[in-house]
């Protein structure tokens, strides 16, 4: 029997949306809840469980990377888009069964490594899977299409968490790894392979590469991709602020990371309960989506989301009160006495949390579109959405540091005040009618972006060799510079783009580089084994860091004339979205 191409019927081609957003949210419930769950009860400490979500979140970061080259390579046989999902999903297979030959915790980085290639498959799906969406649907299925993606990713991540748990103590953990390949593979056999692209233009960026170097076309679009996102984010000062926001927690964070699935496992919770609790969480979460998005266009999303980010931090102080109350500050092993108290807390502050998370996440994507300038929309709107899942990846990674050093009430204390810091940026994440997409503040923007930046990096020099000076908060300052070091790099290479040659732009994309390898200062040792002594490699970061110190404060004296352009219309032609988006079937 033929099976249907879904992408020729509304219905289909909702459906098939659901089901490809599914096969991105399996992994993700995958890791953060199936894996880390196991890990603490094989006892795996919170911090290393910590870095293992927060690696896992990386790659999301960074996808708009995937663009140009999901745009400029393709196959004519395979289909544009097609190909590159039909690739990524069984190469997500593949990696998932690699890691049967894997011994848990003992192998752990090379685990943790393995499932990053994974989730850099994943990402690079999700590229190829929006962009067939904007190709495909027409305007008039667009809202209730993208309702549907994110469902689909909210059940995936419940079947790759909530149901691995559940078949975990029939089948055993490791034979999970091939339910969770076979969930991927039957949406590649059932969805993509049956699927037949609309013949549709290639991109403007294809037709060049036909006459040249392939990768040459797709450099030359990561480039314009840089240069207008840098123009775009200090051209105004609600985009200017939307780039903090998108940087910032949204809300508190802890109970939608490994902290929960942690004090799941510590609390006595068997894979059945979390389970259930991840489950009746993403339920709840989908549905609530639904309703803080329907709310916000009718209150405001500013109004709205002021209450629902607030709303998140009170079930987070709740437990964190409920925790100190019974004496559970630090992490234990399982199998000890808990107190009921304790027990039923987590579950009211856990459902609490996915409820208002729900709303908040139905929310704010749009609060983005708000602030963002539609002559790059695609551009601008997917690197707020990177920015964001960078949040993610560091908030997992401080909270799993600070779990071991200050225990999970002052954990939770912090990241309930810490998620509403946001909230100070959210009366200039707004655009008047009729004003300008830039305005003529954006060269003091960068200026003063490339000061802090510069300050921030050279800060770091006294505190690599007085550790000390932060005492508990030491791991907490860690991830902070981790933030500013990736921050500045960016900021090097976008910048260096748009100031086009001479030596300083050229000294810059030599510099940001090395800052963005300065989270190697996280493994000294294992430079070591490199033949670098740990005195060397502690020269080299300190190197690192004044050399990309001194370049921003140059960069602060510059006089970024290029700023006062307005963002080149041309280049909405070459956005790996928007040029698919003004297009219907």
């Amino acid at each position: 029997m033929r099976l249907p191409n879904l992408l020729g019927s509304r219905k289909g081609r909702l459906s098939a949306f659901f089901l490809l957003y599914m096969t991105e949210g399996i992994p993700l419930g995958f890791a953060a809840i199936a894996v880390a769950t196991q890990l603490r009860r094989q006892g795996v400490g919170p911090a290393e469980i910590g870095a293992f979500v927060g690696s896992f979140y990386l790659p999301w970061a960074f996808k708009w990377a995937f663009g140009p080259v999901i745009d400029v390579f393709s196959s004519p046989r395979l289909g544009r888009r097609r190909g590159w999902i039909l690739g990524t999903q069984v190469m997500m297979a593949l990696t998932l069964v690699s890691l049967l030959l894997l011994d848990l915790p003992a192998q752990l980085g090379l685990f943790t490594a393995i499932l990053l290639v994974h989730n850099s498959f994943g990402a690079m799906q999700d590229v190829a899977i929006d962009a067939l969406a904007c190709n495909t649907l027409p305007e008039d299925e667009r809202g209730v299409a993208n309702g549907m993606m994110f469902a689909g990713a909210y059940v995936g991540q419940a079947l790759g968490g909530s149901g691995v748990l559940f078949l975990s103590g029939y089948t055993g953990f490791q034979p999970s790894f091939l339910i969770v390949a076979a969930a991927i593979l039957l949406v590649t056999t059932l969805v993509v392979l049956p699927m037949k692209e609309a013949l549709a233009e290639a991109a403007p960026l294809a037709q060049v590469a036909r006459q040249g170097s392939r990768l040459r076309a797709a450099g030359a679009e990561m480039r314009d991709f840089a240069v207008q996102s840098f123009r775009s984010f200090l051209g105004s000062r609600g985009a200017f602020a939307g780039l903090f926001f998108a940087l910032l927690p949204a809300g508190a964070m802890c109970l939608g990371l490994a902290l929960q699935t942690n004090l799941s496992v510590e609390l006595g919770f068997d894979d059945e309960q979390v389970g259930w609790l991840q489950l009746w969480s993403s339920i709840l979460s989908a549905g609530f989506c639904v309703l803080g998005g329907w709310l916000s266009d009718r209150l405001g999303r500013r109004r709205t989301l002021l209450v629902y980010m607030s709303a998140m931090s009170l079930p987070v102080l709740y437990l964190a009160w409920v925790l100190q109350r019974h004496g559970w500050i630090l992490p234990r092993p399982p199998g000890g006495a808990v107190p009921q108290a304790v027990v039923l807390a987590m579950w009211v502050a856990s459902l609490g949390y996915a409820a208002l998370q729900g709303l908040m996440y139905g929310t704010r994507s749009a609060i983005f579109m708000d602030v963002t300038n539609p002559q790059v929309a695609a551009t601008q709107f997917t690197a707020y959405m990177a920015l964001m899942n960078l949040a993610t990846s560091y908030s997992a990674t401080w909270q799993g540091l600070a779990i071991e050093t200050i225990g999970y009430p002052r954990t939770m204390l912090i990241d309930a005040l810490f998620g509403l810091a946001c909230l100070l940026l959210l009366p200039l994440m707004k655009k008047e009618a009729g004003e300008a997409a830039a305005d003529a503040h954006g060269a003091a923007r960068a200026r003063g972006m490339a000061l802090v930046l510069g300050l921030l990096c050279l800060a770091w020099l006294p505190l690599h060799h007085h550790p000390d000076w932060a005492g508990a908060a030491g791991p907490i300052v860690g991830t902070l510079f981790t933030l500013v070091f990736v921050g500045a790099g960016l900021f090097l290479l976008a910048g260096s783009a748009l100031l086009g040659t001479g030596p300083l732009p050229r000294l810059s994309r030599w510099v940001a580089p090395l800052l963005l390898a300065m989270h190697g200062r996280y493994h000294v040792e294992t430079l070591a084994a490199w033949g670098l002594t740990p005195a060397l490699a502690s020269g080299l970061l300190d190197g690192f860091a004044l050399a990309g110190g001194l370049v921003l404060l140059a960069l602060a004296m510059r006089p970024w004339g290029a700023l006062n352009a307005s963002p080149s219309t041309n280049y909405a032609a070459h956005s790996r979205l928007s040029s698919a988006c003004s297009r219907t079937p």
